[in-house]
């Protein structure tokens, strides 16, 4: 993980529009709150609209908005906090503050009941708002109010929609000045279990290419930066009402309707490294954990390299049958085989409008495909057999589709 310098931006541009909105306590039904015609016609021209869920953030909203204002002016945006229930002075500089912005801002008051008072409803709720006040043919972006996003941020999203993108992950990187405070211990474990996903994404980038997601990549789902298309995200709902882990239920909501998605490692973001959070079971929470003691398992996301490669391998064979017209019998019978699903099964999910739910299915109903999570204290192991996986892919020249031997069934990967 890099630790960038968090710069200081707060010499910024002069004012255009602010509009505060507040809401009754805990209403969600965004439809029954009218917005003054001249901001919400304001923010309909922008091409752009950032939303940004805020409670408690008086030290870091200032640099998160203004590093919003600094980005390119060939990139009209806007931007909708949704202030919930804050009781520090966050109210107080946002309204100081948007008056010297270049960029229109909704900021919307509320005060959220116990049941809905959660990272994940926040953020669901100002996307909402923001989704109301776009245009057709709007990108919607989200990021969080202690992060502050690079100069280059709009730009390098808006880059990968031109390229075909309906959705773009960026990078969340950890202040430098906060990283340093912590124990070399933790900024070592989480290297190593950084380089160890970064491997396993690279051999599931070669037993499996994604056109929209080509290498190099990285896999990070996080809300402190998500970008979609208005029209995806309606086809999806929006992000789910989860209390937290939104931002990665959202993107795996995307995936099940084969939405282009581009995980961007030039759309970076800096945000705090603060031990005391807003959303239980995230960063904060995580660096916490790990201060007191190591965890005994990495990341749920990661998986032995030997089922990670076997894994990769069963979706691009369905990938393949997908491809060809869902009529492979010899390679669904293949496939039954390796995921012991019977292939009356595997031909229903075919019937599938979309190839991602089809996967998701199959994901589901597969003993073989059950995700078993790796030790910490296996980690340096399996770092090893994901490199022998790469190397042998590598010494294969493997194609983009895969052949009727997997790469489990290599002599090379018994070791693993």
């Amino acid at each position: 993980m890099k630790f960038p310098e968090r710069e200081n931006v707060l010499n910024i541009r002069p004012a255009k529009l602010i509009t505060t909105q507040r809401l009754e306590t805990g209403d969600l039904d965004h439809s029954a709150h009218g917005f003054s015609e001249g901001v919400a016609n304001e923010l309909r021209s922008c091409a752009v609209i950032v939303g940004i869920p805020v409670q408690n953030e008086a030290r870091y909203i200032p640099n998160c908005l203004a590093a919003l204002a600094r980005q390119p002016a060939a990139s009209r945006h806007g931007v909708v906090l949704l202030l919930n229930n804050c009781t520090d002075d966050t109210s107080m500089v946002v309204r100081d503050l948007v008056p010297r912005l270049s960029m229109p801002v909704l900021a919307i008051n509320t005060t959220l009941p116990p049941g809905m008072a959660n990272a994940g409803c926040a953020r669901r709720l100002t996307m909402q708002y923001a989704a109301r006040v776009a245009s057709p043919g709007s990108i919607l972006m989200t990021t969080d109010a202690d992060g502050q996003v690079s100069p280059d941020w709009l730009a390098n999203n808006l880059a990968a929609f031109q390229s075909g993108a309906d959705v773009v992950a960026g990078r969340a990187e950890l202040d430098s000045a906060d990283a340093k405070q912590l124990p070399t211990r933790l900024q070592e474990d989480d290297a190593r279990e950084c380089r160890y996903d970064q491997l396993l994404d690279e051999i599931h980038s070669k037993l499996d290419p994604d056109p929209a997601d080509p290498w190099p990549r990285h896999t990070e789902h996080s809300g402190a930066s998500i970008a979609v298309t208005l029209e995806a995200y309606r086809k999806v709902g929006g992000f789910p009402s989860v209390p937290v882990g939104e931002d990665r239920a959202f993107i795996e909501a995307l995936r099940r309707v084969d939405a282009r998605i581009r995980h961007s490692p030039t759309v970076r973001v800096v945000v705090s490294g603060r031990i005391i959070g807003r959303a239980v079971g995230g960063m904060a929470d995580t660096i916490r954990r790990r201060l007191a003691k190591s965890d005994e398992m990495l990341d749920e996301r990661l998986e032995p390299a030997r089922s990670a490669a076997q894994r990769a391998w069963m979706r691009g064979l369905l990938r393949e049958i997908w491809t060809a017209g869902r009529s492979m019998p010899p390679a669904v019978s293949l496939l039954s085989g390796l995921s012991k699903v019977p292939e009356v099964e595997i031909k229903m999910l075919l019937l599938s409008p979309y190839f991602g739910e089809a996967w998701a299915e199959l994901e589901k109903r597969s003993p073989a495909l059950y995700k078993s999570r790796v030790l910490t204290r296996d980690l340096s192991r399996e770092m090893r057999f994901a490199q022998m996986i790469l190397e042998s892919l590598k010494r294969q020249r493997t194609e983009a589709t895969p052949n009727l031997e997997g790469p489990v069934d290599n002599p090379d990967f018994g070791a693993a």
